[in-house]
Formats: structure tokens, C-alpha cells, sequence
């Protein structure tokens, strides 16, 4: 939370503290919005798309790593039979191989983090929407999620909104991109290339 939005929130609640007796008929309420974005339908719906996306560009990079360390063995292997001239193409063709393996992968790392921004960006319009429509629906006052350090379980409505969210798991439900490339898990680690 910035320290402008700090600031306000602890104007509020001086203003609730000072404000008339009326004040203490408000209706307030907590959501812990890590939660939500951890235990939420939507959202492990959002990460299995993006996995989903991602694992044929990802297999075919771990595909493209084997078959240059395969390469790279049959030329340790091989390389005391070869030409100067041959050996030195190999290697030369090895290194542009790896580097281009690794421009890929690079590649595939920001792709993955694009997309997941993307989904994220959706999941919290979709978590903010659903807090607002129980808040109306149960007449609350004031519902706050981020910089509460405590709270008791009483005002907590997390529980209710993951309740709701769960009972209703097609609301925002994602929606695969077409020929989006995809991942789940980030690129490989780069293969050392020879000589190094």
C-alpha cells in the first residue's frame, strides 16, 4: 500500500473514531486478497490455462536441450578423429546452436510472464467485482483488503467471498488464447555451452 493510500485509510478510521454515535451501526468488512488469489476457483483456473499454453513451447525446449547435450557428447567423443577444420565447424555450430537455444528460452520466459501479468490483471478485476457484489448484497459500509495487519474473525468475509466465488467457478472463467504460446513453468536454466 503506498503511503498516500496509508494515509487515508488512517484518516478514515480517525474520522470513524471521532465521527457521532451513528458511526457504530457501520457495517465493516475484512477480505485477505492473498487468499483469495490462492485458494480461488478462478485463479488456479487462470494458472492451469496458462500451463496448458506453455508446456508444448516448454517440451520442445527441454526436446532442443537433450539433442544439443547429445550433440556436444558425440563431439567430446568423436572429436579426436575429426579434422581441425571439422572440429572447429562442430564447435562453431554447437555455440550458435546453445545461443539460440537460449535466445528461446529467453523468449519463452517473457512470453510466460506477459501472459501470467494478463491473467492476473483479469483475476483481480474478476476478485475485486465479486468483493463488491457480496458488500452491496450484505450491505456493508466499508470493506477493506490490503495493509490490515489484524482483524478478528467476525468482520474476516473472506470465507464468504471464496464461498461465493466457488459456488459460482464459471464467473470470469479464462479463456484460452489462440495460438497464444504457453507455458507453466518457466524456460530451463540455459545449457552450458562447450568449452566453457
Amino acid at each position: 500500500m503506498s503511503l498516500k493510500g496509508y494515509l487515508g485509510l488512517l484518516a478514515a478510521f480517525g474520522a470513524l473514531v471521532s465521527a457521532p454515535v451513528w458511526a457504530a451501526d457501520l457495517k465493516i468488512g475484512v477480505v485477505d486478497y492473498g487468499r483469495l488469489v490462492e485458494e480461488s476457483p478462478q485463479a488456479k483456473s487462470a494458472l492451469d490455462s496458462i500451463r496448458t499454453e506453455f508446456t508444448p513451447r516448454q517440451r520442445d525446449l527441454q526436446n532442443q536441450q537433450a539433442t544439443l547435450k547429445a550433440k556436444e557428447e558425440k563431439l567430446q567423443k568423436d572429436g579426436a578423429t575429426m579434422s581441425q577444420d571439422q572440429r572447429s565447424n562442430a564447435e562453431k555450430d554447437l555455440r550458435d546452436s546453445y545461443r539460440e537455444l537460449q535466445r528461446k528460452q529467453s523468449e519463452v520466459q517473457d512470453d510466460f510472464n506477459a501472459r501470467r501479468n494478463e491473467e492476473m490483471s483479469r483475476l483481480q478485476k474478476i476478485l475485486i467485482e465479486q468483493v463488491r457484489i457480496y458488500a452491496k448484497a450484505q450491505s456493508f459500509d466499508l470493506v477493506i483488503a490490503d495493509g490490515v495487519i489484524y482483524t478478528t474473525p467476525s468482520i474476516d468475509i473472506t470465507p464468504a467471498i471464496l464461498a461465493q466465488l466457488q459456488a459460482n467457478p464459471g464467473v470470469g472463467a479464462s479463456r484460452p488464447k489462440a495460438a497464444a504460446p504457453a507455458a507453466g513453468a518457466p524456460a530451463p536454466a540455459p545449457a552450458k555451452p562447450p568449452g566453457k
